[in-house]
This record gives structure tokens, C-alpha cells and sequence, in this order.
């Protein structure tokens, strides 16, 4: 039984026998107890003065002694104020000790064929460009948050939706058709993503140029500005004017009034996006040409994207496309309309109104008939819903949309799913350099695959530097070179607080010492390597410790880090952040090294000492690795 609920069953137990009265499980307040004070577990005495009709501390020594007599387990007690801190006996610590060595997946929770399934979105890449800096944390976050909610006991399946359809799809498109003078993956040596992603940058330098030439041309036009020497500079001085205090003058206003419309109707007329925008109406009209261009360009990203995800180590159960999805979005907005859902404007588009629910009024269909993104992720739910029956549905997606997905979960519930409102936004905050945003058009992005590339070769380098390699072939250095890597990666990315913006920073990251993923690793290769000098020695390490040992207080506090792991797994599931576990694997690696400097383990001249320590590496090694797996890093053996 879980010692939690012992000790809870026990105080009511007390309060019963003690004062003649039946308590709950929530009026037995169990926590474990504060590293400043001597106790394993605390129990909450002020909630039950007004049944003892005695003072705190009389309270907690009548409970304490009658849980101290009651409970082999409990070895004494002592009373702070209004706290009761329970104190186990030692052969409960190594008791637990040797059920955790038993278990391979202590922490996780068993999945069953009945055990509810949750589908988790992430990724959801657009196939004009190749994945960066932001898709990685949105990828790693997802595929932690599969494996927490597997830890769980959730079936679960990992899902993408690919943005491969809309004007940016074409703006690649169209710069390759002009510029690209048949250029191929295979011709230019050029991972196809990239590609794709160069001419999307090609595109907006030049729709940029025209929009500039006609502002120029149409500037006269406009008397309020029409002698500015420098447009942009007026107009950016304005708009930052404009969100002051002191705002805007009159003559100001009547500029910023001139800047703006002059700057839609350049952005809107444009040669270059207009043919974007036909483009875009002979591909949903199946145009031959255009959706031949639109399957191999798409094939060279599909391609470029699986390299990448394979580098970072995620993968997905089922893929879907927005081309398949949003024409069962516009059905089902169609649908809506017929049964009275939605409602049609004068001009032929299709709204839902959200007023009742707090919110606005949000268009589902444009006036020609065309789908929006909304109108696409309500035919995705839809698919998603006839594959599998989903329980819990999870979205990984950025901040920026929490509004959004609001307004989905409303849609979703109106047209009968069942998850629909009780659908997971999960919002996460953005990930920046130290040198400040990235820009997709402007091609300033941090590319996913140099990214990771550059974090291989710094492995290399300052593993080299600190020899912690040595005697390795060269294949099996480079395979730690990668692992120690992604780990810094993987870790750096996902110990912060999901919902916080971050700044990632490569070189602080991969640092061997700290709170770092390296740091966790060369903690566990540590332990591994206890285990072959031991086989060195001839000493067989037992699956089981010997129970009739003292244990000091650092052996305890691992002890007691290793038993509040699974609580650690719930947590983490429950609110949706691997940082829960990854602040944890830090402090038991922390506490670990601790442990391994202070007491002598192979050195020890009492066998059963000796052999309860190495039991109790053994089982503190194995939470890390069942932690960090939770992340999806893996741990060497030898570092």
C-alpha cells in the first residue's frame, strides 16, 4: 500500500479512537515533510482541532504516539507547531528499496487494452520551409508528453497535422516556377525542405521590391505624404509614435492614415501576389500543372522533414494533411448551417456565433466558398474522431493561437464530439537565441538540422578536451558524441517551463556540469561504471539489499527521492510539463553525487553495507533512466 495512504487511513484511525469522530480522506492531510525538519511525512494537525479541543502540539503527540503504536513501519514522530512529522524505520526504506529493484518501469503506470486514449498533435509543420528552432521545441515537448501520458496509463497516439495547402504553399511555388530554372534536391545537393524554404525566402525579397516600387510609384497620390522623402522610415516612426502616450497630432494621424492604406493596396496588388493567389485557385480547382508542381515540391519536403525527425528522435502514429482535411471541414460547416449551428451573411460566408459563450463572432467559410483554418482542424477532428475513438485530445501548439483553440473547443462541442470541449490546448511559450527572434520569410530562422549538427560537433569537441572518451573506437565515440547531444538538446529545451518564452543557449546547454542533460548522462555512465569494477572485484551484485542495515542520512534522502518518483509521473501527466520530471532526474542526480562522494560503496568493508549501497545505485540508476527516457533521452553506459 502506498505509505501516503497509510499514514491517511492511520489519522483517521486516531481521530476515531481519540476523540470518538469520523473523518475523511482529505481532512488527513499527509505531505512529505521539509527538508529542514527531521520527518519523512508530515500530517497537517490544524484542520482536526475543532474535534480534538486541544491545542496543536496535544494534538499532534496524541496522534503521533497512537500512529507510532499502531504502525510497524513508523519508527517515532515529533511535533512542530500544528505539523506532525512521522519519522519510518529504516527497514521500511530498504524494503521499498527492493520492490523498486524489482521493477524495470518503476514509476509508470500499466497500460491496458480498456485504458482510455489520448490523441497528442505536435509538429504541424508548413511545407514551404524547412523545421527550426521553434518546431523543435514544439516536437520534443509533444513526443515527452506522449510518453508521460503512456507513464500514466494512457493509450496514446501521436499525430501531425501538415500545413500543405494555402497562399504560402504557392508563394514556394511560384518563386520556383520563375527563379528556379528546374533546380531539384538531387541537382543542387540541397536537402529538399531547404529548398522549398530558399524559394520562399526568394519570394518575399521579391514581392518586398515590387510593393516598394509601387508605393513609390503611388506615393504622389496621397498629399498627406506625397513628399516624404523616405516612406518606410515615416511610416515605422509613426506606427511606434502612435502606440506612445502622447500618440498621434492631427496631421500625423492624417500620414498614418496614408501610410496605411498606401501599404495595403501595394501588399494587395503586387504583381507577385496576385499570381500567388490564382495559383492558389488552380490548385483547389485541381489544376493539372499546378498540382503536379505541388505533389513534387511537397515530396522533396516530406523527405527533408523525415530526415529531420528521425535526427531529433520523434516520430508520429498517424500523419494528416490539410489538403484531405479541409474540404471535410467545409462539409461539416455545411452541415452545421443546415441544422441551424451557424449562421449566413449577406454576402455568402458562413459565421458561428459565440456571444452566449463570451467570445466573438468567428467566420468558418470566406464568401467564395473557401475554407479557413478553423473550417480545416474541424475536419481533422473529424477523421481523427473516425479512426479512433479519442478520449483526451491534446494540441501542442504555440501561445500565439490560445484563442483559437477556444473558439475549437466551442465548434467541436456544438457538432456533437464528445471530447470537443474538453479538448488540451497545449500552450507553450516561444523559443528565442540569444540574438533575439527568428524570421521564416526573411530566412533568419536557426535551421532544425544545423542546429543539431552543431550541437554534435561541440559534443565532440569538449569531450575530447575533458578525455572523457578515452579507449572508445571511433564508432561508438561518435554514437555517444550524438547522444550526449541531443540529450543537451532535448533536456535544455524541456526543464523550462512550457509555458514560459525561453532563450536557448548551445554552448550553456552542453556544459558536463550544472543543470544539464550531460551532467544527468555522465551520472548514470557513473553508476554503470560501478557495476564494472565491481564485476572486476568478483563482486556479483544481489538483486536484493540486505535489510538488517543502518542507512545514513544521504542513503535515506535517496531513498526517499526514488519512492516520490511515480508521484512525480502523475504530476507531470496530470499538468502537462516534462519539466516536472526533468527537474526531478536533476535533483536525484544532484543528490546521487552527493551520495557517491561521501560514502565509500566498493570500498566498504561491511558486505551488507556494501551490497545495500549497490542495490541502491543500481535502483537510483534505473529512475534516471526510466526519467529521461520520459524525455526521450537516452543515457550511456560509459562516458
Amino acid at each position: 500500500m502506498d505509505i501516503e495512504l497509510q499514514l491517511k487511513g492511520k489519522v483517521i484511525a486516531a481521530v476515531k479512537e481519540l476523540y470518538g469522530q469520523e473523518i475523511n480522506e482529505n481532512q488527513a492531510q499527509v505531505q512529505i515533510t521539509r527538508k529542514d525538519l527531521t520527518g519523512d511525512f508530515t500530517i497537517v494537525v490544524f484542520p482536526l482541532l475543532k474535534i480534538s479541543k486541544k491545542s496543536p502540539e496535544d494534538t499532534g503527540n496524541d496522534i503521533g504516539e497512537f500512529i507510532k503504536n499502531s504502525d510497524e513501519n513508523v519508527a517515532n514522530y515529533n511535533v512542530v507547531k500544528g505539523f506532525l512529522n512521522i519519522e519510518l524505520a529504516a527497514d521500511y526504506w530498504l524494503n521499498l528499496v527492493n520492490d523498486i529493484a524489482k521493477e524495470e518501469t518503476y514509476g509508470y503506470q500499466p497500460v491496458e487494452e480498456t485504458s482510455p486514449l489520448m490523441m497528442i498533435e505536435y509538429s504541424s509543420p508548413n511545407t514551404n520551409k524547412p523545421l527550426h528552432l521553434g518546431h523543435i521545441r514544439n516536437n520534443l515537448l509533444g513526443y515527452s508528453l506522449s510518453r508521460i501520458a503512456g507513464a500514466n496509463g494512457y493509450r496514446v497516439v501521436k499525430t501531425n497535422i501538415v500545413n500543405d495547402r494555402g497562399i504560402h504553399i504557392c508563394k514556394s511555388m511560384l518563386a520556383w516556377k520563375k527563379w528556379g530554372e528546374g533546380a531539384t534536391p538531387e541537382s543542387t545537393g540541397i536537402k529538399g525542405d531547404k529548398l522549398v524554404g530558399d524559394y520562399y525566402v526568394k519570394f518575399d525579397q521579391e514581392y518586398k521590391a515590387e510593393i516598394k516600387a509601387i508605393i513609390a510609384e503611388k506615393q504622389n497620390e496621397y498629399a498627406a505624404i506625397s513628399d516624404a522623402a523616405d516612406f518606410s522610415a515615416l511610416y515605422s516612426d509613426l506606427k511606434a509614435k502612435k502606440k506612445t502616450k502622447e500618440g498621434l497630432n492631427d496631421a500625423e494621424n492624417e500620414q498614418f492614415k496614408a501610410c496605411e492604406e498606401l501599404s495595403k493596396y501595394a501588399e494587395n496588388n503586387a504583381p507577385l501576389i496576385l499570381e500567388a493567389r490564382e495559383m492558389l485557385r488552380k490548385w483547389e480547382a485541381k489544376d493539372a500543372e499546378v498540382y503536379k508542381d505541388w505533389e513534387t515540391m511537397n515530396g522533396w519536403v516530406y523527405a527533408g522533414f523525415d530526415v529531420t525527425y528521425k535526427k531529433l528522435g520523434v516520430d508520429f502514429d498517424k500523419i494528416y494533411y490539410e489538403s484531405d482535411t479541409f474540404t471535410v471541414g467545409r462539409d461539416m460547416v455545411l452541415e452545421g448551417l443546415d441544422k441551424g449551428l451557424f449562421y449566413r451573411r449577406d454576402d455568402n460566408s458562413v459565421w458561428c456565433n459565440l456571444a452566449d459563450d463570451g467570445l466573438d463572432e468567428k467566420l468558418l467559410l470566406r464568401k467564395d466558398g473557401t475554407s479557413v483554418y478553423m473550417t480545416q482542424d474541424i475536419g481533422t477532428a473529424k477523421l481523427r474522431y473516425d479512426d479512433f475513438n479519442i478520449d483526451k485530445m491534446v494540441y501542442v501548439v504555440g501561445n500565439e493561437q490560445d484563442y483559437h483553440f477556444q473558439v475549437l473547443a466551442l465548434l467541436l462541442d456544438k457538432l456533437g464530439f464528445k471530447w470537443g470541449k474538453d479538448l488540451v490546448h497545449f500552450s507553450y511559450g516561444m523559443v528565442e537565441l540569444p540574438e533575439g527572434k527568428m524570421k521564416s520569410r526573411e530566412g533568419t530562422v536557426v535551421d532544425a538540422d544545423d542546429l543539431v549538427d552543431e550541437m554534435v560537433n561541440t559534443a565532440r569537441e569538449m569531450s575530447k578536451e575533458l578525455g572523457k572518451l578515452e579507449g572508445y573506437s571511433e564508432e561508438e565515440a561518435e554514437s555517444v558524441f550524438r547522444m550526449i547531444a541531443l540529450g543537451a538538446l532535448k533536456y535544455f529545451i524541456l526543464k523550462v517551463d512550457p509555458r514560459k518564452n525561453m532563450t536557448f543557449n548551445p554552448s550553456e546547454s552542453i556544459d558536463f556540469n550544472g543543470n544539464t542533460g550531460p551532467f544527468i548522462q555522465y551520472t548514470h555512465a557513473r553508476i554503470q561504471s560501478i557495476f564494472r569494477k565491481a564485476a572486476e572485484k568478483g563482486i556479483e551484485v544481489a538483486d536484493q539489499a540486505p535489510t538488517n542495515v543502518e542507512i545514513g542520512e544521504k542513503e535515506n534522502n535517496l531513498i526517499r527521492m526514488i519512492s516520490n518518483f511515480p508521484n512525480i509521473v502523475k504530476e507531470a501527466g496530470k499538468v502537462f510539463s516534462p519539466a516536472i520530471i526533468a527537474n526531478f532526474v536533476y535533483d536525484l542526480a544532484k543528490e546521487y553525487n552527493q551520495f557517491y562522494h561521501d560514502y565509500p560503496i566498493l570500498f566498504e568493508e561491511d558486505e551488507n553495507k556494501r551490497m545495500m549501497r549497490l542495490v541502491l545505485c543500481k535502483t537510483v540508476g534505473k529512475t534516471i533512466k526510466n526519467a529521461m527516457w520520459l524525455l526521450g533521452v537516452d543515457v550511456p553506459e560509459k562516458m
